[in-house]
């Protein structure tokens, strides 16, 4: 029998008690799950959408250089590398406050940080291009 991952009762509609078990991993980006529901069994697959997005736009195993762009507006709290500067993919680039939050916009790949198109205690909005990796 596989691990149980969740037991869920919901009184609040028709439904009974459901048991959801873990089967495995479909590729990198989903998980598959069966959901019991009385004597019903559903497989459940889970995908992140963000993969999915970069996978479709090719940003993921692109060559060439990288525009790293603002996904929110705000406000540059903090540089964390300098032009001419060797990242690694993952590595923080810039932080970015949004809403009384500080986000990390990270590298997209392993290379130089070419540019960087913005200074600390600037504003930025949705979409405006922060730096850019080659």
């Amino acid at each position: 029998m596989l691990p149980v991952l969740s037991f869920c009762n919901f009184k609040a509609c028709d439904i009974l008690p459901c048991i959801i078990f873990c089967t495995g991993r479909i590729a990198s980006l989903a998980t598959l799950y069966c959901l019991w529901v009385r004597d019903t069994r559903f497989e459940v697959e889970l995908r992140d959408p963000r993969s999915l997005r970069a996978r479709r736009d090719g940003t993921r195993d692109a060559s060439g250089p990288q525009k790293l762009v603002c996904p929110m507006p705000g406000k540059i709290v903090r540089l964390l590398v300098t032009e001419k500067s060797e990242v690694e993919a993952g590595q923080g680039i810039v932080v970015v406050e949004a809403m009384k939050m500080q986000n990390e916009i990270k590298s997209p790949k392993k290379g130089v940080v070419q540019k960087i198109l913005v200074a600390q205690g600037a504003s930025v909005n949705a979409g405006d291009v922060l730096a850019i990796v080659e």
